[in-house]
C-alpha cells in the first residue's frame, strides 16, 4: 500500500479487501487536508463497507483501487478508481441517496471525460463512470458505448447491491482490455482548463501547478510567468521602473498568465497577500471581469458554507473585486487624486486628495499591474471625450482639456511611484474590436516620449504586422533602453486543447492566403469545423456534441443585423446577462447551452465555450477572391458596402475582420460555422420577399468556407 500525491489512499485490491474498514478510514481523515465534516466521515466510511462487499469476487484478482483521487481541472475528487481487468471505473457515491439526479449523471460523466481527455495512462483505456446513489433499489442492464466512439462508456446507475453484478456485466462485455499502466495512479496529468476554472484555481490555492495542458512539445507559459516575475525583482531590487510587453496567438493563456503573475507576485508563497507588494489584475473587458468575479465569488461561498463558515456572497464578491478589477474603476480612482481642471496640459497629484481619500480606496498604487487586452486601451480623444462629458452619461467625475491617452495615464499612474513599479501589458495580435481602441502603438509613443526613464521589455512578435500596424520596430529605434526575448511570446494555443493549430488557420482563412485547406487537413482528426446553412442542424450537431456539464453557445458578430429570421436573438450587451450565459446551468434558459441568444465578439473576449456555433451574416462577405463588408441601416432597412476611403472607415472593416478572428477560436473541442441560405422566394408580384436576406449574400462565403475542406452537414 502506498500513497501518491493525486489521491487519499491507494492500495492493491486484496490488501484493501483484508484490512479492518477502520484502519482505512482512519488513514483517509489523516491524509486530509483541513477538518473534513461530519457528513464527509460518515460518507467514507459508507463508501468504504460498501466497496469491501461488492468487490469481494475479485479476490485475488490483480485489481487496484484508488479513493480519493484528484481531478485537478475540476477542482474535485473522484470517490473511488476501480482498475481492473485493464478497465478504468470511476465511481461516484451518494450515500444515503435513492433517487438518481442528472447534476449526478453530469459529475461521474466529466470524472470519466477529464480522465480520458488529459490523463495520458488513460488515454487508451475503456473508461466506465458509475453512479452509486447507494438507497437505488436498481441498477443498469443496458450497457452503451459513447456515440463518440472515444471508449467512454455512457454513465452506469446502481444502488450499492448492484455494484458487483454492473461490474461484472462490463467485465463481460468487454473481456479483452489488457492491463491498466502500474503506474496509472501517478499518471501525467495535464489538463487544459478554461480560463473559469483557471482563475477558481488560482485564486483558492494561489498555485498554477498542474491546470495546464499542452500537445506541443513545450509550452512556454512557465517561462514567460518566470521571465515577468524576473524582472518584478529586478525593478524592485534596482528601484526601476519597467514595462513587459508578452504577445500571444488566441487561446495561448495570456489572461492565465497575468492571473498566475498577480496571484505569485500578491502572495509570494504565503496564504496571505505580502504588504504593499501586491498585484492587480486589470482589464477593459467588463463581460469578462464580471464573469470571472462572480465565479471566484459563487466559488468562494460554496468552499466556505461546505466548511461550515458563515459568509455572505456579497462578502465574497467584495473579496474577489481587490484581485480582478474593471480598469476603468482603476483609472477612476487614480482621476479622483489629479488636480482638477488639468492646467497647461500637466497632471498633477492634489495632496490634499490623495491624504483625504486613501483611507478609500484611493491610496498609492499597486507595484504591479497587469493589463490584460492592453492593445484595447482607449486613444487619448476616447478619452479625453468620455471625461469632458463626465462618462457615458454625464453622471461621473468631468475632467476638461484631459492630456493624455488612456496607455499614457496607466503609465503615469504607477510612475507616481518613488521607489519602483512594473507594468505586464497583454497583447492579442489583431483582436482591436472597437472604435477608438488604440493598439498598441499608443503605449510605445507614451514609453518614447513621456516616460523614457522606463524599461522596456518586448516580445519579438510584436514587430509584426499584426501589432501596432506593424510599426513597432520603428518606433522604437531611437529608444535605448529596449529588451527583446522569446519568453514574452506565447505561441501555442491552450484554449483548443485538441488543436494546437487552431489559431493559424484562422489567421490563414481571414487572410485568403492560400493556406488555410492545408493546415486545416492537419488539424481535423482532432478539431472538428463543421458547415451547414441550416440553423437547425448547427443546433442538433451542438446538443449532440456537449456531455456532463460541457458548454456550448451561439455566437454571432455585433454587426450581425438579420438573425432573427433564424430563431436567434443577441444577448443584451449588460454584464449581468454575460454571467448568466457563461455560468448558469443548463436547465437556465439564460445560459448558453439553451442556444436560443447569441453572444457577440464583445462578450466573448477572453472568455470560451467547449463548443461553439458560429452565425456568419452578411456584414462580412467573401467576394470574388476578397472579403467585402457591410454595415446595416437600420432607416434604410438594407445592407450599406463599406468603402475603404477612410481611415475611420478602414479601422472599422479592420474591427469588423478582428470580430470573426476572436469569434473563430472562442471553441475548446470544436465548431460549427452557420452561413445561412438567405431567402430565395418572391411575391406574387415579382419581387423580393426579403430583399434583405438574398442568397448572393452568404453563397460566397459558404462556397469559399467549403473550398477549405469543411465538412457540410
Amino acid at each position: 500500500m502506498g500513497r501518491s500525491p493525486r489521491c487519499l489512499f491507494e492500495c492493491h485490491i486484496d490488501s484493501f479487501l483484508s484490512k479492518d474498514k477502520e484502519s482505512i478510514f482512519g488513514i483517509l481523515c489523516d491524509r486530509y487536508h483541513g477538518d473534513s465534516l461530519t457528513t464527509t466521515r460518515e460518507a467514507w466510511s459508507g463508501e468504504i463497507e460498501v466497496l469491501q462487499n461488492a468487490l469481494m469476487t475479485w479476490k485475488g484478482s490483480d485489481g487496484h483501487i484508488i479513493l480519493e483521487y484528484d481531478i485537478p481541472r475540476l477542482g474535485k475528487r473522484i470517490d473511488a478508481v476501480l482498475l481492473l481487468h485493464g478497465i478504468v471505473f470511476c465511481l461516484e457515491f451518494k450515500v444515503g441517496e435513492k433517487d438518481i439526479h442528472e447534476a449526478d449523471i453530469d459529475q461521474v460523466l466529466d470524472y470519466a471525460l477529464d480522465l480520458k481527455n488529459f490523463h495520458q495512462f488513460s488515454q487508451d483505456r475503456l473508461i466506465v463512470p458509475i453512479l452509486i446513489p447507494t438507497k437505488h433499489k436498481s441498477h443498469t442492464s443496458i450497457i452503451r458505448a459513447s456515440v463518440y466512439d472515444d471508449r467512454v462508456v455512457n454513465p452506469l446507475v446502481t444502488g450499492d447491491d448492484g455494484i458487483t453484478e454492473v461490474i461484472s456485466d462490463i467485465l463481460r462485455e468487454y473481456p479483452n482490455e489488457g492491463t491498466v499502466n502500474k503506474d496509472w495512479v501517478i499518471s501525467p496529468y495535464a489538463p487544459t482548463p478554461t480560463i473559469i476554472e483557471a482563475a477558481r484555481t488560482l485564486y483558492e490555492s494561489h498555485s498554477v501547478e498542474d491546470i495546464t495542458r499542452h500537445e506541443a512539445d513545450k509550452v512556454t507559459t512557465d517561462n514567460t510567468i518566470a521571465y515577468i516575475l524576473d524582472v518584478i525583482h529586478r525593478s524592485k531590487a534596482n528601484r526601476e521602473k519597467s514595462i513587459c510587453f508578452v504577445t500571444g496567438v488566441p487561446g495561448a493563456g495570456k489572461t492565465l498568465v497575468g492571473l498566475d503573475v498577480a496571484v505569485k507576485q500578491t502572495y509570494q508563497g504565503s496564504d496571505k497577500p505580502v504588504e504593499d507588494e501586491g498585484a492587480v489584475y486589470l482589464s477593459g473587458n467588463g463581460p469578462l471581469v464580471a464573469v470571472l468575479n462572480e465565479a471566484l465569488a459563487r466559488d468562494n461561498y460554496e468552499k466556505c458554507k461546505a466548511r461550515g463558515e458563515k459568509k455572505k456572497i456579497t462578502d465574497s464578491r467584495r473579496e474577489v473585486g481587490k484581485f480582478i478589477q474593471i480598469i476603468h474603476r482603476y483609472r477612476d480612482n487614480m482621476l479622483a487624486k489629479i488636480k482638477n481642471p488639468v492646467e497647461n496640459g500637466m497632471l498633477e497629484i492634489d495632496p490634499d486628495k490623495a491624504v483625504r481619500q486613501q483611507g478609500s480606496g484611493y491610496g498609492e498604487v499597486e507595484h504591479v499591474a497587469i493589463f490584460d487586452e492592453a492593445q484595447r486601451s482607449w486613444t487619448h480623444k476616447r478619452l479625453a471625450d468620455y471625461l469632458k462629458r463626465g462618462g457615458t452619461y454625464g453622471n461621473k467625475l468631468k475632467v476638461p482639456n484631459f492630456p493624455m491617452s488612456e496607455a499614457a495615464f496607466l503609465i503615469w499612474s504607477l510612475d507616481q511611484r518613488e521607489d519602483w513599479a512594473t507594468i505586464i501589458c497583454l497583447v492579442g495580435g489583431g483582436q482591436e474590436i472597437n472604435t477608438g481602441e488604440a493598439g498598441i502603438s499608443e503605449w510605445i509613443r507614451a514609453l518614447n516620449e513621456k516616460f523614457t526613464h522606463w524599461k522596456v521589455y518586448i516580445s519579438p512578435k510584436l514587430t509584426e504586422a499584426e501589432y501596432a500596424e506593424g510599426k513597432v520596430n520603428e518606433l522604437l529605434e531611437n529608444n535605448d533602453n529596449v529588451t527583446y526575448s522569446e519568453d514574452l511570446h506565447l505561441g501555442v494555443t491552450l484554449r483548443s486543447y485538441r488543436a494546437e493549430k487552431l489559431s493559424a488557420f484562422v489567421h490563414s482563412m481571414l487572410a485568403i492566403d492560400g493556406n488555410a485547406s492545408d493546415i486545416y487537413a492537419q488539424i481535423k482528426d482532432n478539431y472538428h469545423i463543421m458547415l451547414t446553412r441550416d440553423m437547425e442542424k448547427a443546433r442538433r450537431w451542438l446538443h449532440e456534441r456537449v456531455r456532463g456539464t460541457e458548454r456550448t453557445g451561439v455566437l454571432i458578430t455585433k454587426e450581425s443585423a438579420r438573425y432573427k429570421p433564424l430563431g436567434i436573438h443577441v444577448l443584451e450587451s449588460d454584464d449581468e446577462n454575460a454571467v448568466h450565459w457563461f455560468l448558469d446551468d443548463k436547465f437556465d434558459t439564460r445560459s448558453s447551452n439553451y442556444l436560443e441568444d447569441a453572444a457577440t465578439e464583445i462578450q466573448v473576449q477572453g472568455l470560451e465555450l467547449d463548443y461553439t456555433c458560429l452565425l456568419w451574416d452578411a456584414d462580412m462577405r467573401y467576394v470574388d477572391g476578397a472579403w467585402k463588408y457591410y454595415t446595416w441601416s437600420r432607416q434604410k432597412s438594407e445592407w450599406v458596402k463599406l468603402e475603404a476611403n477612410t481611415e475611420s472607415k478602414k479601422d472599422r472593416m479592420q474591427y469588423m475582420l478582428n470580430a470573426y478572428r476572436v469569434l473563430l477560436t472562442r471553441a475548446r473541442a470544436g465548431m460549427i460555422i452557420c452561413v445561412p441560405e438567405g431567402n430565395a422566394h418572391k411575391n406574387v408580384s415579382g419581387y423580393w420577399e426579403d430583399r434583405t436576406r438574398l442568397p448572393e449574400f452568404y453563397d460566397g462565403t459558404y462556397e469559399y468556407l467549403k473550398s477549405l475542406g469543411l465538412e457540410e452537414i
